[in-house]
């Protein structure tokens, strides 16, 4: 059974059609509520690839730190067991280079006594890095565990003896570069 309805408002009276015409304009608060939600969405979805982008930069950027803090722990142990007789100026500067704080203060103020050491003895070391690990480390130092092997010739062993090294260097990062400020002997 179809009925028409009426209703009076304000002295007019309201057809069905008029009825379904407030039908659709519940469609458009449907459509709105569907704006709104795909608005929030998208700020949601911006946000989260925001903070994913960071978290990536973050890890990228400690990545590169540990890398950074291993070539320069390498570098400064191959230049401390790498020593010639020969060019022993060059040597120990490439040390000194490596360095800062005690440590190059020790070497530099060793530099002359060793110098005549090493001529006097016709000392070479060729190092050789089998391996490096940190320690511990954070934006502005490290501990770096460094294994090396050297083959030492001198007047006392011209056909060469092997050496191996395990050495701990603290670096501190300085003006852009990692430099040891600190070597021992471990193990």
């Amino acid at each position: 059974m179809n009925r028409t309805m009426s209703v009076a408002v304000s002295g007019k009276t309201l057809s069905s059609r008029t009825w379904s015409g407030r039908a659709g304009s519940s469609r458009a608060g449907s459509s709105r509520a569907g704006s709104v939600g795909l608005a929030v969405a998208t700020v949601l979805t911006t946000a989260l690839t925001i903070w994913l982008s960071l978290g990536l930069y973050d890890q990228h950027d400690r990545s590169q730190r540990r890398q950074d803090i291993l070539a320069a722990a390498r570098q400064s142990a191959l230049n401390f067991t790498s020593l010639d007789y020969r060019h022993y100026d060059r040597d120990s500067a490439n040390v000194l280079q490596g360095a800062t704080g005690d440590f190059k203060k020790q070497f530099a103020a060793q530099t002359e006594q060793l110098t005549k050491l090493v001529a006097a003895n016709e000392s070479v070391s060729e190092g050789q890095i089998l391996d490096a690990g940190i320690v511990r480390s954070d934006e502005d130092s490290a501990r770096v565990l460094v294994v090396a092997d050297s083959k030492v010739t001198n007047t006392a062993a011209p056909k060469g003896e092997s050496r191996t090294y395990r050495l701990q260097l603290d670096l501190v990062h300085r003006n852009g570069r990692w430099l040891t400020s600190d070597v021992e002997f471990v193990g």
